[in-house]
Protein backbone atom coordinates (compact mmCIF):
# COMPACT_ATOMS: atom_id res chain seq x y z
CA UNK A 1 0.00 0.00 0.00
CA UNK A 2 2.72 2.37 0.43
CA UNK A 3 4.44 2.05 -2.82
CA UNK A 4 1.00 3.13 -4.27
CA UNK A 5 1.15 6.12 -1.87
CA UNK A 6 4.73 6.71 -2.97
CA UNK A 7 3.95 6.66 -6.71
CA UNK A 8 0.93 9.09 -6.22
CA UNK A 9 2.79 11.90 -4.01
CA UNK A 10 5.97 11.54 -6.58
CA UNK A 11 3.34 13.01 -9.01
CA UNK A 12 1.85 16.02 -6.89
CA UNK A 13 4.66 18.54 -7.70
CA UNK A 14 4.67 17.95 -11.73
CA UNK A 15 0.97 18.16 -11.76
CA UNK A 16 1.27 21.40 -9.38
CA UNK A 17 3.79 23.23 -11.86
CA UNK A 18 1.29 21.99 -14.87
CA UNK A 19 -1.71 23.11 -13.43
CA UNK A 20 -0.14 26.18 -12.43
CA UNK A 21 1.50 27.16 -15.93
CA UNK A 22 -2.23 26.46 -17.34
CA UNK A 23 -3.70 28.41 -15.27
CA UNK A 24 -0.93 31.14 -16.15
CA UNK A 25 -1.65 30.67 -19.77
CA UNK A 26 -5.22 30.52 -20.12
CA UNK A 27 -6.00 32.78 -17.18
CA UNK A 28 -7.18 36.94 -17.91
CA UNK A 29 -4.99 39.09 -16.59
CA UNK A 30 -6.30 39.39 -13.41
CA UNK A 31 -6.49 35.98 -11.93
CA UNK A 32 -3.47 34.86 -12.84
CA UNK A 33 -1.45 36.02 -9.45
CA UNK A 34 -3.51 33.40 -7.90
CA UNK A 35 -1.76 30.47 -9.65
CA UNK A 36 2.38 31.56 -8.62
CA UNK A 37 2.18 29.89 -5.47
CA UNK A 38 0.55 26.79 -6.52
CA UNK A 39 4.11 26.63 -9.22
CA UNK A 40 6.55 28.23 -6.35
CA UNK A 41 5.36 25.20 -4.02
CA UNK A 42 5.40 22.32 -7.02
CA UNK A 43 9.48 23.71 -7.68
CA UNK A 44 9.92 24.13 -4.06
CA UNK A 45 9.37 20.20 -3.16
CA UNK A 46 11.34 18.94 -6.43
CA UNK A 47 14.53 21.20 -5.56
CA UNK A 48 14.27 20.10 -1.82
CA UNK A 49 13.97 16.56 -2.71
CA UNK A 50 16.69 16.97 -4.68
CA UNK A 51 18.97 18.16 -1.86
CA UNK A 52 18.01 15.86 0.36
CA UNK A 53 18.88 12.91 -1.91
CA UNK A 54 22.07 14.36 -2.70
CA UNK A 55 22.89 15.24 1.00
CA UNK A 56 21.97 11.62 1.71
CA UNK A 57 24.36 10.18 -1.44
CA UNK A 58 27.28 12.59 -0.24
CA UNK A 59 27.12 11.17 3.59
CA UNK A 60 27.06 7.79 2.62
CA UNK A 61 30.12 7.70 0.18
CA UNK A 62 31.52 9.77 3.11
CA UNK A 63 30.46 6.51 5.20
CA UNK A 64 32.40 3.95 2.87
CA UNK A 65 34.96 5.90 2.65
CA UNK A 66 35.72 6.51 6.30
CA UNK A 67 35.09 2.88 6.64
CA UNK A 68 37.84 2.01 3.54
CA UNK A 69 40.74 3.84 5.20
CA UNK A 70 40.54 2.37 8.48
CA UNK A 71 41.50 -1.42 7.00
Amino acid sequence: MKIKRRIILSFVAPLMIFISAMGLILRDNTRKIFYFPMGLMGISIILEKDVKRRLERKNIFNKIKSLQNNK
